[in-house]
């Protein structure tokens, strides 16, 4: 059982669903999150790992509360042993939890990238020394200091999520839900994107981190949580992902760890029920 009441982020239990209309008009309800228990805690990195359309990005829209009108979530969601409301979620944006989105869209196109960078949120130091740590963040990724006076329209696929995963980096947020971050970075920019959470987490801030890369979360993370068909199957440490897998409970976990190339691409996944 997952305890409620320990610090950071607990998810308990939880389940979305999304009231829809079929061709005839009929309304029904389509749950897409069933029962989720996951726990993230300061100075860890816990990676969501599962397959596209598995509800993955749905648990993160809902810890935010920024879920459509048609969603219907549970209360089920706490932090720092705090149940929270929709005016809790909404109130903790961007101060407590913050979110790197899986699309790059979510740049204001309005804005420079350094106005989206550097806000208030952002620290101390006033709005030169936020454009200074601003400026370093992106230096990491192989960006100009420039590129903070330029326009989203302006930045390649890479360059924008690099922007993405750099604003979350700059907000003090004690929590944050990477959704997908690294699509289109060349391996050094994913390497760096490794090396940022790692050091975030080591400053004491919790990260869960959502993705479908396998490899991925097993170097990032402390824990990886399996997602199958909206709910968690299994949560283990990213150590037991090594060997013949014997250290992975469930058929499905061990069906994804030996479908990796290392692994001669030998899952099966016709017993993995």
């Amino acid at each position: 059982m997952i305890d409620i009441n320990q610090r950071g982020l607990v998810v308990d239990k939880h389940s979305v669903s999304f009231r829809m209309y079929d061709r005839k008009f009929r309304q029904r309800d389509l749950e897409v999150v069933h029962e989720l228990s996951i726990a993230v805690r300061p100075g860890e990195i816990v990676a969501i790992a599962g397959a596209s359309g598995s509800g993955k990005s749905v648990l993160a829209h809902s810890i935010l509360g920024i879920l459509p009108d048609n969603a219907f979530a549970t209360d089920t969601i706490y932090y720092d042993g705090k149940l929270l409301s929709q005016r809790d979620k909404e109130s903790f944006r961007g101060r407590k939890i913050t979110l790197i989105p899986q699309s790059v869209n979510y740049l204001d196109p309005l804005m420079t990238v350094g106005a989206q960078i550097i806000t208030p949120a952002a620290g101390d130091g006033g709005k030169a020394g936020r454009r200074k740590k601003a400026a370093a963040l992106l230096e990491r990724y192989g960006l100009a200091g420039e590129v903070l006076d330029y326009y989203p329209f302006q930045l390649s696929g890479g360059m924008a999520r690099r922007v993405l995963v750099s604003s979350a980096a700059a907000c003090p947020a004690e929590m944050i839900i990477a959704d997908e971050p690294t699509p289109g970075m060349d391996k050094k920019a994913v390497d760096e994107t490794i090396r940022l959470f790692r050091q975030l987490a080591d400053e004491g801030r919790g990260i869960m981190l959502i993705t479908h890369d396998i490899e991925m979360a097993v170097l990032a993370a402390n824990r990886v949580a399996v997602f199958r068909e909206g709910t968690v199957i299994e949560t283990v440490p990213a150590a037991a992902f090594s060997g013949d897998g014997s250290d992975l409970s469930h058929p499905f976990t061990r069906a994804l760890y030996r479908a990796l190339p290392q692994n001669g691409f030998s899952g099966d996944f016709k017993e993995a029920v």
